[in-house]
């Protein structure tokens, strides 16, 4: 009988990967609390953290992270507001995926799921890497539900991955050794310095097979039924994909949107450019802010 959720290869790589989450969530630098959303596709591991009046902020990772991927940028992104940052459900992480997701819209539905659970009416919300093509799909589901929309790095949310960095991806996948994910990252995100914690629960998290859509560029009517204020940035550098068609396509089709190109900025941008970048999207966030 075929699987249909996703699950560790192996009751040890379970084990390590639990490890290795716990040894990263030393580094959360925040006050938090561990949240539970049940939704129609199983438990949402959520971290909560931050204080302040203004709307809150739901964070997505991208492959092969998990809520705790935020914790370098999120004492600025929680400075004035809640930021719930979910281990996204499907991935390897605190989320037991306990149906199937069969489509890119079972995500928009887990999503909206997760904003209920959360007593969110409204939220915005960032997605970074794979989790912009989470964070877009829930806007064109949702889209009065938030109250902005920040795509970071959103390449494969628009425009298909050059076949060159999904192929160095694979071979990465297929032998993680800390070498291997060394140098996939030095090529992949130049400028960003992980740390032993994040490489570790990046490689423990190939060991994890996940049984859910992967990210497809979204149709030019799924992007157009986005209607949130939506901030799409991206490192000019970026060898995911092309930034510029990327970068066109949300111009086109997202009605209130704004495109950024960070020169230099390789795919961890967010990161390596932090003194530009995490004040562009604070600046955005508090601007649609209700007054």
């Amino acid at each position: 009988m075929a699987t249909t959720t996703g699950r560790f290869t192996h009751d040890a790589a379970r084990t390590a990967y639990d490890a290795a989450y716990r040894d990263l969530e030393a580094r959360w630098p925040l006050p938090s609390t561990d949240l539970r959303v049940d939704t129609t596709f199983g438990p949402t591991h959520v971290r909560r953290s931050g204080t302040g009046t203004r709307t809150p902020l739901v964070l997505l990772h991208g492959l092969n992270g998990t809520g705790l991927s935020w914790h370098g940028v999120v004492p600025a992104l929680a400075a004035d507001r809640v930021v719930h940052a979910p281990d996204v459900l499907g991935t390897a992480g605190r989320s037991e995926q306990t149906a199937p997701l069969t489509s890119p819209a079972d995500y928009g539905t887990w999503g909206t799921e997760l904003l209920d659970g959360l007593g969110l009416e409204r939220a915005h919300v960032l997605g970074y890497s794979e989790g912009a093509w989470f964070a877009a799909l829930l806007a064109s589901r949702t889209p009065d539900r938030l109250a902005s929309l920040v795509l970071g790095e959103g390449i494969t949310a628009l425009v298909k991955p050059s076949r060159k960095v999904v192929g160095r991806m694979v071979r990465a996948a297929a032998l993680p050794t800390a070498r291997s994910f060394a140098r996939l990252d030095a090529w992949l995100t130049p400028g960003v310095t992980l740390t032993d914690e994040d490489r570790a629960l990046a490689r423990a998290a190939t060991r994890y097979r996940r049984r859910t859509p992967w990210p497809s560029p979204l149709s030019d009517d799924r992007l157009r039924a986005i209607t949130a204020p939506t901030l799409a940035f991206f490192g000019a550098d970026t060898r995911l994909g092309d930034p510029v068609a990327a970068g066109r396509r949300v111009a086109e089709h997202v009605r209130d949107s704004r495109v950024e190109l960070l020169p230099g900025g390789g795919h961890g941008v967010l990161w390596q450019l932090a003194d530009q970048v995490l004040p562009l999207v604070t600046g955005f966030l508090r601007a649609h802010d209700p007054d």
